[in-house]
């Protein structure tokens, strides 16, 4: 699978902190198996693989907060040193090569995340879940088809709500998006309010305008707010995803409001759910597969500012994985 700089030197997300409990799980980012674990001291991954002979160290278990090879019984401290060989003689000094390929791994948001290229940078914000005003609900995994970059403009596209989602996020009688900026300020990138006309955005019934402001968080993770004027109650979702196989990406998010929804969160899961599985069809299809950089290969209208603004940036950066 084709590797990226700039990718493995962000954080990608692994899986749900709460999929992480007394065994370790079995992670692929850009086509590297990963072994995640969660002893007393936090979080770690590793490179799914004992250098002795191969096997997958997430078959193994946590004991005496290290991870236990399921094949010889190696152990391997947080670090990746090797500790203990049982089939050494008493007195038999440890092989200086008996390690772990460590990878830098920490816990937040709801999430364990993952930097394969151990340079720690520093981590976004997500206010919403630093304080105890919003509720939050953790969403996916979601499997897809796909590679990440389409999967994340899609997400940003705010011109398919009523043709996709009619019904759910728009309706057929009000397509027309109007203008709006996209601003750069303070290393953030983010739209002017969209007033989008939907069936029933606050479960009264009755249809109106929200406002939806979209933001480019990472090159994997981006984010929108929708701000009811007439309720002064405001919504956010942050998206995430990550690169797992050549065609397959998974898809996380964090589901944020100020207010009291009346839902459940497998209600509100459901529902996210049922909106991603309308977009899952139009982005697995797409062509090409990659994310054209190039802003003449696909024609853009005024209204697909944000997308625009979306390659420009991995184009900046330098993001290879998933773009042509």
């Amino acid at each position: 699978m084709q590797q990226d700089h700039v990718l493995r030197e962000d954080w990608i997300v692994a899986c749900r902190a709460e999929d992480l409990k007394e065994k370790p799980v079995q992670v692929i980012i850009m086509g590297e198996r990963l072994a995640i674990f969660r002893n007393s001291e936090g979080v770690h991954a590793f490179k799914d693989l004992c250098i002795h002979r191969g096997a997958a160290l997430s078959l193994g278990e946590v004991k005496n907060d290290c991870l236990v090879c399921p094949y010889h019984a190696w152990e391997y401290n947080q670090d990746g040193e090797c500790v203990n060989i049982p089939q050494l003689p008493e007195g038999r000094a440890i092989p200086k090569k008996a390690k772990a390929t460590s990878y830098s791994c920490i816990e937040k948001y709801g999430f364990i995340w993952v930097n394969l290229a151990n340079n720690l940078p520093e981590f976004f914000r997500y206010e919403e879940m630093e304080g105890d005003s919003w509720h939050n609900v953790i969403w996916g995994p979601q499997s897809v088809e796909a590679k990440p970059p389409r999967i994340i403009e899609n997400f940003l596209d705010v011109g398919h709500l009523a043709v996709v989602h009619e019904g759910f996020l728009g309706t057929d009688s009000h397509r027309i998006i109007e203008d709006y900026a996209v601003n750069r300020t303070d290393n953030r990138i983010f739209s002017d309010e969209i007033p989008i006309y939907q069936p029933d955005p606050d479960g009264s019934g009755k249809p109106k305008y929200v406002y939806y402001t979209y933001e480019i968080v990472r090159p994997l993770t981006v984010k929108f707010t929708k701000r009811d004027r007439e309720n002064n109650t405001e919504m956010t979702i942050l998206l995430t995803v990550r690169p797992e196989s050549e065609n397959t990406s998974v898809a996380y998010g964090i589901l944020s409001f100020n207010y009291e929804t009346g839902l459940s969160n497998a209600e509100i899961i459901e529902f996210q759910n049922e909106i991603f599985a309308q977009d899952k069809p139009v982005v697995e299809n797409q062509k090409p597969e990659e994310l054209p950089l190039d802003l003449q290969v696909e024609l853009s209208l005024v209204c697909d500012r944000m997308s625009i603004a979306y390659r420009q940036y991995l184009k900046e950066l330098g993001v290879s994985l998933g773009t042509a």
